[in-house]
């Protein structure tokens, strides 16, 4: 894609489109989900949607995995007491979703399981069905989760489960 075009997109996205394609409802379900997740296992899920980038990230490269990476950071996802926090970041101008966890459940999934179920939700997503993308990856998060960290007694909600808005 070209830098114009991309630079159009990102000029064009707005927060309506994060509301059409996301609505307030959509929203809460995700943070539903979320909370419904995090009884199985001991893992920490975000969910961050930045609408756009600036023109200047645009003409520097910057790509939905670097922007993913700072949001891990900037959002303290890397900060459980398990590192198993776990990113579900979604561009939206770019429609790119990522997924960065942390090397405590990274060590255990692997990189193809992270790249498999970013893979299915951008599916979902050019079908426009965004909100059934995320629910569906975020189940298929916990059922990773569950598997290699179940819940414990001492389960604790370390992270916000309410999505992050960028």
């Amino acid at each position: 894609m070209s830098k114009i075009g991309r630079l159009f997109r990102h000029a064009i996205a707005s927060p309506i489109t994060l509301r059409r394609l996301l609505p307030k409802a959509a929203m809460q379900r995700i943070e539903e989900e979320i909370t419904k997740s995090e009884r199985s296992h001991s893992g920490e899920i975000r969910f961050a949607v930045e609408i756009d980038l600036s023109a200047g990230q645009i003409f520097r490269g910057v790509t939905a995995r670097q922007r993913a990476i700072d949001t891990f950071s900037a959002l303290r996802v890397w900060d459980t007491e398990e590192n198993t926090g776990v990113l579900v970041y979604l561009l939206l101008a770019d429609r790119q979703l990522e997924i960065v966890a942390d090397r405590g459940i990274h060590k255990k999934v692997g990189t193809d399981a992270w790249t498999k179920i970013a893979g299915e939700m951008e599916k979902e997503f050019r079908g426009g069905n965004f909100e059934s993308g995320v629910i569906h990856g975020l189940k298929s998060i916990t059922a990773l989760l569950a598997q290699h960290f179940p819940a414990s007694a001492s389960n604790q909600n370390e992270l916000s489960n309410k999505p992050v808005v960028m």
